[in-house]
């Protein structure tokens, strides 16, 4: 019975792969009983003895050249559960899946007609379905048979229902791949969950398996899942959130699990195929439910199958879940103070960063903390009431906060509060408020012991563009602070000598940091947004400094602008990005083109377009691998010099890109005059994409300019699923931003890039 091809076949076996999609048996038993049942039809003695084939234990099918089933044995009728009457004379597709079944005779009249049919003669393992609607497996053997006294050429299959042998070795498998990377890889919890998934999908047909945890935001459930889980699904099972008296429920009714992820969403399952679900609470290691194993089914007959799937991989997800909660733990240690429990100053900075980058357009305070004459407390005391008394500081603080402050304890009798929100003019009250609340007396051994504390304010963007830089400044305001009288705030002054000291340092630093690897280079990927393939990715220098930490880039190059240094970050960043593509190549780690910032000092260096020559010949690259990102202000002030290097670059063929485009007050009539291949849509339009139709309007609009003038329109600062739709339903040609990664080191984004692949 030999049938189409499935899907996937089996390459370099030097034959073809047919019948049911499975697996090739060699030396099967099956086909040695198979063999021996040739012979007997070869038998002129038993050619009449039917009966035999009647009573032998295995399904037995016999089909002649027209494909008709002209014997069919008591067996047979067991395994497919179809009464002999209704095949009997019937073409054997009706014994075939149905996904196999159109161009099965097709598929038998090429081979009959070529006379070669690498099907017999061999075993292979089968999906075969019951009348019932089960899917099984089988172990079928193929045999050509030629029956005397009757014309033509017949095919006999003899089919043994193996399923759970199958079950058991697939099983088998699911944990040793599961237990494999659990201990050796150590992924986080959403790479090991995806594992999980992916792994269960490839075990089961035509399946969706999803891993529900705490941890989402607001109290949310995170879900992690393959790319096989709808969107709508994904987002309908992240709006879930399940109650405590549901959580408990599940420790008492596992089935409150299937209520969680089927009954509440069965209409819209039901609307991407899905007939049918298992799912199961996974607890923790005392029996605590943690999150729900849930597999959507689109093949009722899966379901016994699904069952034995969950409960194989259950203890897998029950270790994944108390890995990761250990991790947290850990992690939850490392980021506080163990004496108070607060956020300690490494923690703390973490929030600045996080603050400055994502909420450009909020103003927040930084108040650095010193508790007066604590050493005197300290000594008098000792240290076991000093830190109690320290321990009653950060209560308060906590208690004044009421959850809208970020407060560490930096050191010592130092703390820091971070206020979200909080321009100059609130930080006075804020300020007061907690020299107030500090101040109120302390019982220490029957005695009244009244604090004080001196507090230095910065205010962010005035007072710096940074964590560094504010937390300078508070200091100093705390010095002052301390200096003047004590129990008192101060506020910091930005201006005194801030350009100077980023002059002097960035004068003495920038000749060494190549060669001492201060200063480096982060790549974010960019995204094509039809095909979703790696388009690019944008260089963008970083600068680590042995005693200052990071500076961001905002601090950095502008000193260096003003310090006439930014020409050698400049080519400094063009020589890294071409090395970097250079060993990527070698590496095979492909990446189509590397875009690099050029301020507008370097247009009026026509030696530039040379230079750039010689680095692509040196590592061996074409010219359109390489980018030169130009800002508005450039195409602002250019003038011939500017526009001549603009179109010998150009003439190389390296990509001219327009980034942060409609910041400026550049005009289009400019726009056309320079040699440009791409313009860069600014983070700022997209920043509230969602729910600004201005933006949306703006953007649409470039997007529109963009096309018409044959340039590529890339826009930055995608965030979020949202505006990733909305941009491809503009037609936006090139993506980039932190959906899809943030700038990475190299050997990151070579992860990245691999984990893709």
């Amino acid at each position: 019975m030999p049938m189409t091809p499935a899907a996937g076949a089996i390459a370099g076996q030097g034959g073809h792969c047919c019948f049911w999609p499975g697996r090739f048996r060699a030396g099967s038993g099956l086909q040695k009983k198979n063999d021996d049942m040739t012979a007997y039809t070869h038998s002129p003695v038993l050619q009449h003895s039917d009966l035999v084939l009647q009573h032998v234990p295995e399904a037995v099918v016999l089909i002649n050249d027209r494909n008709d089933i002209v014997f069919y044995n008591d067996a047979a009728q067991t395994l497919w559960g179809i009464p002999r009457a209704e095949v009997m004379g019937k073409n054997v597709r009706c014994l075939v899946p149905p996904p196999y079944r159109a161009d099965h005779d097709d598929f038998i009249a090429r081979h009959r007609q070529s006379g070669k049919d690498h099907t017999v003669g061999t075993t292979r393992d089968v999906e075969f379905v019951t009348a019932g609607g089960e899917t099984r497996r089988g172990r079928l053997s193929l045999s050509q048979v030629v029956r005397p006294g009757q014309a033509g050429t017949f095919y006999m299959g003899i089919m043994a229902d193996v399923t759970q042998d199958y079950l058991a070795e697939s099983i088998l498998q699911l944990r040793n791949d599961l237990l494999r990377s659990l201990v050796s890889e150590k992924l986080p919890l959403d790479q090991s969950g995806e594992f999980l998934c992916r792994r269960i999908e490839n075990t089961i047909t035509d399946c969706c398996a999803v891993l529900l945890h705490p941890g989402g935001h607001d109290g949310r459930v995170d879900i992690t899942a393959t790319a096989t889980l709808p969107r709508r699904m994904r987002n309908a099972l992240a709006a879930c959130v399940p109650g405590p008296a549901e959580i408990a429920a599940m420790k008492d009714n596992p089935a409150m699990a299937l209520d969680l992820a089927w009954t509440r969403h069965t209409a819209l399952a039901r609307a991407f195929g899905f007939i049918g679900c298992e799912a199961v609470p996974v607890a923790t290691h005392d029996g605590t439910p943690a999150g729900i194993l849930a597999i959507y089914l689109r093949d009722a007959g899966q379901m016994e199958w699904a069952r034995a799937v969950v409960k194989a991989a259950l203890p897998f997800c029950t270790l994944a879940l108390g890995r990761d909660a250990a991790r947290q733990r850990i992690s939850e240690l490392s980021e506080r103070d163990t004496l108070t429990g607060l956020l300690n100053r490494s923690s703390l900075n973490r929030y600045i960063v996080e603050m400055a980058s994502d909420r450009q357009d909020a103003a927040f305070t930084v108040m650095v903390l010193n508790i007066d004459s604590f050493r005197d407390i300290n000594n008098a005391l000792g240290h076991i009431h000093a830190d109690n008394f320290l321990r009653v500081v950060a209560k308060r603080l906590e208690a004044l906060s009421a959850g809208h402050f970020i407060i560490s304890r930096s050191s010592g009798d130092e703390f820091i509060v971070l206020i979200p929100d909080c321009p100059r003019a609130l930080a006075m009250n804020q300020a007061t408020r907690i020299i107030r609340a500090v101040a109120d007396p302390i019982e220490v051994n029957d005695s009244t012991i009244t604090l004080s504390v001196s507090i230095g304010i910065a205010c962010y963007p005035d007072d710096g563009p940074d964590g560094e830089s504010l937390l300078g400044h508070a200091d100093l305001a705390l010095q002052q602070a301390k200096s003047e009288g004590r129990g008192t705030y101060k506020f910091a002054d930005s201006n005194k000598n801030r350009l100077a000291q980023d002059r002097l340092l960035l004068g003495s630093a920038l000749h060494e940091t190549v060669s001492k690897g201060q200063l480096h280079l982060h790549y974010q990927p960019q995204i094509d947004t039809m095909t979703g393939a790696l388009y690019g990715v944008e260089a963008l220098a970083r600068w680590h400094h042995p005693h200052l930490g990071n500076i961001f880039p905002s601090r950095f190059i502008a000193v260096a602008e003003e310090t006439g240094q930014i020409a050698a970050i400049g080519r400094w960043s063009l020589r890294e990005a071409c090395r970097q593509m250079g060993q990527w190549d070698r590496d095979g780690i492909h990446v189509p083109t590397v875009a690099v910032n050029l301020s507008a000092a370097h247009f009026g260096d026509h030696s530039v377009p040379e230079y750039i020559a010689g680095l692509l010949r040196t590592y061996d690259l074409t010219p359109d691998r390489l980018t030169v990102e130009i800002t508005e202000n450039v195409m602002m002030e250019s003038g011939q010099t500017t526009h001549d290097v603009l179109q010998a670059i150009r003439d190389l063929g390296v990509g001219l890109s327009m980034d942060d485009f409609g910041t400026g007050y550049s005009s289009l009539s400019r726009l056309t005059r320079l040699p440009l291949t791409e313009i860069k849509i600014d983070r700022s339009f997209i920043n509230d994409f969602e729910h600004d139709t201005n933006a949306q309007a703006v953007t649409t609009a470039v997007i529109g300019i963009g096309n018409r003038l044959g340039m590529t329109v890339v826009t930055e600062g995608v965030e979020t699923e949202q505006q990733r739709q909305l941009l491809e339903d503009l037609k936006c040609d090139v993506m980039q931003g932190y959906l899809f990664a943030r700038p990475l080191p190299a050997d990151e984004l070579e992860k990245w890039i691999r984990a893709r692949s």
